[in-house]
């Protein structure tokens, strides 16, 4: 039985129906719940509202796959996965481009005070100096992450003229035209704009630290559609009432359960959304109508050629 606990595309219960794969579509289960049906559970779809753990693994003997629809594999034990011969599938190809646009909007807003001047107008405030903005035209722009979505945030900079700086810890040899691979320290000394596009690991968490910002030589706008772990929240607005920074754009915050937050942090969060040079969205970056129908079929592409279904 294939348990798919987040909402899909009809593309994949098509795919499940047509190859006459038993499934049950239960985008609203808890993980109390799918622990209690774990016994029978052959495969599993997910997004990031359920963790597979060492125990519900366990509690899985027939399991033969999980599916993350979507990057990041932060909240499955892919160790233990590998150790019990499951296989596991992500789809980065599915949202990288959506993920990508966002980041360009949310930076084209900071930098040309798009968000900020529109909230006026609406309160019938018409600022035209107060609001000149910056072209992002001929900037230096670090890309720190350098898989799909930071390559793909990378190809849609390219009109723009900019100097590119990718960093990435684990890769190499992927500079060409525009793109210049770069170590940590000359994206903190050059960038205008810098790009967090990793995944969240022991490694990753809280990268964007306090010592991160103090290593800054420019005032750069900060853009985060990764995880909100990535950037310790704390830091980050130390760096923006230091003028540290230029701006920033999340999209992702390390606590996106609003009604859980505790009063330090809702502190911390009310001071980011009174900030002018600060832009929050939901989480919505890889979400786009295109990219929940691409999710799916990269999905089934990968089940279909590793010959699970």
């Amino acid at each position: 039985m294939i348990i798919i606990t987040a909402a899909v595309d009809d593309i994949l219960i098509s795919f499940f129906k047509e190859k006459s794969v038993p499934y049950e579509y239960l985008p609203h289960i808890s993980p109390e719940e799918l622990l209690e049906k774990a016994g029978s559970i052959t495969g599993l779809v997910l997004t990031t509202r359920i963790k597979v753990t060492r125990s519900l693994i366990d509690a899985a003997p027939n399991l033969k796959w999980v599916g993350r629809l979507g990057s990041g594999l932060e909240m499955i034990d892919t160790d233990y996965l590998q150790e019990k011969g499951i296989s596991f599938f992500s789809t980065p190809e599915g949202n990288c481009e959506a993920v990508a646009e966002h980041s360009l909007g949310l930076l084209l807003s900071l930098m040309q005070n798009i968000n900020s001047s529109a909230r006026e107008v609406q309160e019938y405030i018409w600022l035209r100096n107060e609001n000149r903005g910056w072209e992002l035209s001929g900037k230096t722009v670090g890309i720190i992450g350098y898989g799909h979505t930071g390559s793909a945030f990378a190809r849609l900079l390219q009109p723009f003229n900019v100097v590119l700086l990718a960093h990435d810890k684990y890769k190499n040899g992927f500079a060409k035209d525009y793109i210049k691979e770069a170590s940590l320290e000359q994206v903190k000394k050059e960038a205008d704009v810098i790009s967090f596009n990793l995944p969240l690991t022991k490694e990753t968490a809280h990268y964007a630290d306090a010592a991160f910002f103090n290593g800054l030589l420019k005032k750069p706008f900060i853009i985060n559609c990764s995880r909100g772990n990535v950037v310790d929240t704390l830091a980050l607005i130390h760096a923006l009432k230091q003028k540290q920074i230029a701006g920033a754009g999340l999209d992702v915050l390390e606590n996106e359960k609003l009604n859980t937050l505790g009063y330090k942090q809702k502190k911390e969060f009310d001071f980011l959304l009174q900030q002018p040079n600060v832009i929050i969205t939901p989480h919505i970056a890889g979400y786009s109508y295109e990219a929940f129908h691409k999710m799916s079929f990269y999905l089934i592409e990968k089940l279909t050629k590793a010959g699970l279904i």
